[in-house]
């Protein structure tokens, strides 16, 4: 919620494009990147009036296109999140503001059905490869160039206007006052979850000290003991918490994957880490990681199908996470719809970058030649003059600058036997699994990563403690194997 009679209109712009894109990455699986900023760009620059809505007003990313050449539709179209264009910030300027600009051409274009055909092109990125479906739609991308060239040059650009909601009698609402210690956890939590813990912690502390039987406040902790690697006391909080507030459904499921049971070896733990899953569900039906998580216990009990059914819940949930349709993937090849397994990583493939990517390549591969659909295979990434580790985490490190010898981040894999030391500095990327449940908003890659696979891309290293200096590590998820059948006991004759 934001007021709209304290600040101008343009102060809500950030505000508008990241809220379109949470809205636009829970209702569609994949959007190229330049379609993803553009709507986000496009709907922050919304005006709300006392009788109407302003859909499409100006940017001041036009002064950015007038003042530069276009990028190439050809080029554009082929930014991923790893391009210079993405990250480089001469480059990205342009970027944006041509995503901006194509976005809201394709609104308001001459023949463009004032957004009818934009929605058409997006409902055919589900099954359908990016300039295919753009060809199909729009037609041949040299004539939108010339289009989006003149569009760029009249004088006005068009808009739309959208009638306001009725008005609501706020008497309607209930309300009620909340305490100070409320108030802090609240602006505590908003710091935690802004990844701002220095912010965060102050307000958490006071609020467990004006009321220490306040669940959330626990709950809060809890999160930041985590990250902070003090498990121990996290354990402690997040318990504290549920007995405090059953209703706080992240508290029960960190709980619980931070249990025992979470490592499904016996039938028992299963079945208290699927009764764990039900609550957590109970209170919140729309939280995806645990839809992952009861997958991942049936998987292991070898009900593949009942496995498959929960994966795709969670794909519904959250399209845009390219490891949950990895995990359906799976899934479909150990139940021996190989063809439909490749489907999947092949979609996979084609649209995401990265550990994603990769994933989906390891889930192809996987399959025999032979019965894979036809058409051309996705390759693994690639980073010119570096090798592959792959293993098991062993130990990792972050350095915490008290001393010169404690520098960048460290790792030790597990290969063949082999441990091997490696070093990152400067820039380097990481990666992990969708299906890794501390990783959406816990990622941090020297704690709960030991036991993890991995898959580094490395140059060795002139240092003799280290096999190889890291441009890039992923952090893998895998899939729980079908539990063995229980023998049944022996019955000891009677002498």
């Amino acid at each position: 919620m934001v007021r709209l009679d304290t600040l101008s209109s343009e102060s809500y712009e950030v505000v508008y494009h990241e809220y379109v894109h949470s809205v636009m990455h829970l209702n569609t699986r994949w959007l190229p990147v330049w379609l993803d900023e553009g709507l986000a760009d496009f709907h922050a620059n919304t005006r709300f009036e006392k009788s109407r809505i302003f859909v499409g007003g100006p940017s001041w990313r036009l002064r950015v296109v007038r003042s530069r050449p276009l990028i190439p539709l050809s080029v554009l179209f082929d930014v991923t999140p790893g391009s210079p264009y993405y990250h480089d910030e001469d480059k990205a300027d342009i970027f944006y503001a041509e995503s901006w600009l194509l976005t809201h051409y394709l609104f308001f274009g001459p023949g463009m059905e004032n957004g009818r055909k934009l929605l058409r092109f997006i409902t055919l990125l589900e099954d359908t490869d990016q300039k295919k479906a753009f060809q199909k739609v729009f037609g041949d991308p040299a004539e939108i160039q010339k289009g989006l060239d003149l569009y760029l040059r009249s004088f006005t650009l068009a808009g739309g206007y959208l009638n306001t909601p009725i008005t609501t009698d706020e008497k309607q609402f209930t309300v009620r006052r909340m305490s100070v210690a409320e108030t802090e956890a609240e602006l505590g939590s908003y710091h935690l979850w802004s990844r701002d813990p220095d912010l965060a912690r102050p307000l958490i502390e006071r609020a467990l000290q004006n009321d220490p039987k306040l669940g959330l406040a626990h709950e809060d902790l809890a999160f930041l003991d985590f990250d902070e690697g003090r498990d121990d006391d996290a354990v402690r909080e997040f318990s504290q918490a549920v007995t405090l507030d059953p209703k706080l459904y992240l508290s029960l499921f960190s709980l619980t994957m931070m249990s025992p049971a979470s490592r499904l070896a016996t039938p028992a733990d299963q079945a208290a880490f699927e009764s764990a899953m039900k609550k957590v569900l109970d209170q919140n039906p729309q939280f995806a990681p645990a839809f992952v998580q009861l997958a991942r216990v049936y998987a292991r009990r070898g009900d593949l199908q009942r496995a498959f059914g929960l994966s795709r819940r969670a794909e519904q949930l959250e399209p845009a996470r390219a490891g949950y349709h990895i995990m359906s993937g799976q899934l479909l090849e150990r139940m021996g719809h190989v063809a439909d397994a490749a489907a999947f990583a092949r979609y996979v493939a084609t649209r995401w970058q990265g550990n994603d990517h990769d994933e989906a390549v390891e889930l192809w591969n996987s399959i025999p030649p032979g019965q894979r659909p036809t058409g051309e295979a996705p390759a693994s990434s690639s980073i010119n003059g570096t090798k592959i580790v792959e293993g098991v985490v062993r130990s990792a490190h972050c350095a915490t600058g008290n001393s010169d010898d404690d520098q960048g981040f460290t790792v030790v894999i597990e290969q063949g036997g082999r441990q091997l030391a490696f070093q990152a500095t400067g820039i380097y990327q990481l990666g992990y699994s969708d299906t890794l449940w501390w990783g959406q908003d816990h990622f941090v890659p020297c704690r709960h990563v030991e036991g993890v696979r991995a898959v580094g891309f490395y140059r060795p290293s002139s240092d003799p403690k280290f096999t190889g200096h890291l441009l890039r590590l992923d952090f893998r998820d895998t899939l729980p194997a079908a539990a063995a059948p229980e023998k049944p006991a022996r019955n000891k004759s009677a002498n």
